[in-house]
């Protein structure tokens, strides 16, 4: 029998004062644009922004509906967007903010399944790591290097490739 394993480092800072300017421009982008969430339902606000190798910074909401599953995540909506936009400039970073009260040491909400497999596409895509900064309302930021360390051995586009 083998094993596999696959450890996740996610550092954990208390503030954005070691951030550059545009990792801050970035988290604060995604915190702002939690402000933007049609969460009439679920009142869980929460913003997504990337940021493209070219400085650009596209934001995103969740937007809900009556009928949950016809709603769209944040990161999804920024992902999106910015693709249509600028559909041949990599997305190198994403930070998502989340309006929840959270205890002092609670992790912040991550990306579900669905936006993780579609920042997975975007990694694949350009052949490039997009860095994610995840936070909430205690203030502290997650930030984890790749999305393949929050979504280890994905299913990629290589599978359906006909030889």
């Amino acid at each position: 029998m083998d094993k596999l394993r696959h450890e996740t480092i996610i550092k954990v800072y208390e503030n954005m004062n070691e951030f550059n300017e545009n990792e801050k421009k970035l988290i604060l982008a995604a915190i702002n644009a939690s402000n933007n969430a049609y969460a009439k339902y679920s009142n869980f606000r929460v913003g997504s922004a990337v940021l493209l190798s070219n400085n650009e910074i596209i934001t995103g909401s969740n937007q809900e509906n009556a009928v949950f599953p016809l709603g769209l995540c944040a990161e999804r909506v920024a992902l999106f967007s910015a693709s249509n936009k600028y559909p041949k400039v990599p997305i190198i970073a994403l930070a998502l903010s989340t309006k929840k009260n959270l205890k002092q040491d609670e992790i912040p909400v991550f990306p579900c399944g669905s936006c993780r497999h579609s920042l997975i596409e975007q990694e694949g895509k350009f052949n490039n790591k997009i860095k994610l900064f995840i936070t909430g309302t205690n203030g502290k930021i997650f930030v984890v290097e790749t999305v393949q360390d929050i979504l280890p051995f994905a299913f990629v586009g290589d599978e359906l490739k006909n030889e």
